[in-house]
C-alpha cells in the first residue's frame, strides 16, 4: 500500500476491524513512519437489469431502495428492516455468477419480503409492480394475503 505522504511503496499494517460493509485497516509507512487508515471491500460485480420493455441498465441499490421506501412510506418499517430487504436481493444474485437481473424477477423477490414485513406496503408495492388496471387487482392481491400465495402480474388484454 503506498503512503499518502511519502509515496513509499511499503507499509504493514497495525490494526485491522470490521467497519460496516467493509474493513478498515490501520497501516504505519516503513519509511517515514506515519500511519493512515486504508478500506478493504468486497468488488461486487456489475449488475444489468433487463427491464420488462427489453431495455438494460445497471443496477442500482438507490433505485431499488427508493421504490422499497415508497411502499414502506408512513409504516411501522424502520431502516433496518428496508435494508435488510436489499440485502437478501443482492444475496440471492450474489451467490450465482449471473451478472444479468430481470425487474420481474427482483418485483417478486421484494413482494416476497413485504408480504411478512407489512401487508399494507406490500399491496403499495404490488399495485405498483403488478400495475393494476382496475380494484379487481387489489382484491385479487388482498386476497392472496389470506391464501399465502403471490398473484400472477396482471397481462394486458387488448
Amino acid at each position: 500500500m503506498k503512503c499518502p505522504y511519502c509515496g513509499y511503496e511499503s507499509s504493514k499494517v497495525v490494526d485491522s476491524r470490521p467497519a460496516e460493509d467493509r474493513k478498515r485497516r490501520r497501516r504505519e509507512c516503513l519509511s517515514c513512519g506515519k500511519r493512515f487508515t486504508t478500506y478493504e471491500i468486497v468488488e461486487q460485480p456489475l449488475w444489468i437489469v433487463i427491464k420488462r420493455d427489453g431495455s438494460l441498465e445497471p443496477y442500482d441499490r438507490n433505485k431499488l431502495l427508493s421504490g422499497i421506501y415508497h411502499a414502506v412510506k408512513k409504516r411501522p418499517v424502520n431502516v433496518t428492516q428496508v435494508n435488510a430487504i436489499a440485502d437478501k436481493i443482492e444475496a440471492v444474485y450474489a451467490g450465482s455468477w449471473n451478472t444479468q437481473l430481470t425487474s420481474d424477477r427482483i418485483g417478486s423477490l421484494i413482494l416476497e419480503e413485504l408480504r411478512e414485513l407489512d401487508h399494507i406496503a406490500y399491496i403499495r408495492f404490488a399495485s405498483v409492480y403488478q400495475d393494476f388496471k382496475d380494484v379487481a387487482g387489489f382484491m385479487t392481491a388482498i386476497s392472496s394475503l389470506t391464501e399465502g400465495k403471490i398473484p400472477e402480474k396482471e397481462e394486458d388484454t387488448v
